[in-house]
């Protein structure tokens, strides 16, 4: 973490900045550079994947915030995995009176047009999604017409008379998991008849 301000002001400006490995110095210097440029008095940085759910020095860049405080990242990826994380991260923010700054998008969200923007991006990435499936199930629904569609692998519910059969004839449950492939949880769930 980088810091110029060690302790919390109300109206402090405080900046976030995240590269995906530790390989990415200059991206992480670059970022805290255009941080400070727009006035961060407190920097919180990190090398974390953006996918990892844990995040620990946003998760104390988040809590640190106060009523007042305006919080500044480059990019929108460097804050959150998806838009839908955005807007729940900005939400939240929001909702504690702390304006979000996004150096990239220019946008602030204390500004109604910048909050349209983002409600835009929201809607897009929610319509994209639903495009995305409505087009999986049109395609499936080919495959199968044409005869070419398998299904998914078959679970370890289908294998559940193969793991009671193996179990009456004796094997025991790491023989039953090697003969059947399914996990240890799963061979115990059937002969808990759960299946």
């Amino acid at each position: 973490m980088t810091s110029v301000e060690q302790t919390h002001v109300g109206g402090a400006v405080v900046g976030y900045a995240r590269t995906s490995t530790s390989d990415q110095i200059a991206g992480l210097e670059h970022q805290i550079g255009e941080l400070e440029a727009a006035g961060c008095t407190r920097i919180f940085s990190e090398h974390v994947s953006a996918i990892e759910r844990h995040r620990p020095e946003l998760e104390a860049a988040l809590d640190w915030l106060r009523d007042g405080d305006t919080f500044i990242v480059t990019k929108p990826d460097r804050l959150a995995r998806s838009v839908t994380d955005l807007m729940s991260i900005v939400e939240k923010l929001r909702s504690r009176r702390v304006t979000v700054r996004v150096l990239s998008m220019h946008l602030d969200t204390s500004s109604p047009t910048s909050m349209l923007l983002l409600s835009i991006l929201g809607s897009v990435s929610s319509w994209e999604r639903d495009a995305m499936l409505e087009r999986q199930r049109a395609g499936i629904s080919r495959a199968k017409a044409q005869g070419k569609y398998r299904g998914r692998a078959p679970t370890a519910r289908a294998k559940a008379p193969e793991v009671l059969r193996l179990k009456a004839e004796g094997k025991s449950v790491p023989e039953i998991v090697r003969a059947t492939g399914v996990s240890r949880a799963s061979v115990y769930r059937a002969l808990n008849s759960d299946f």
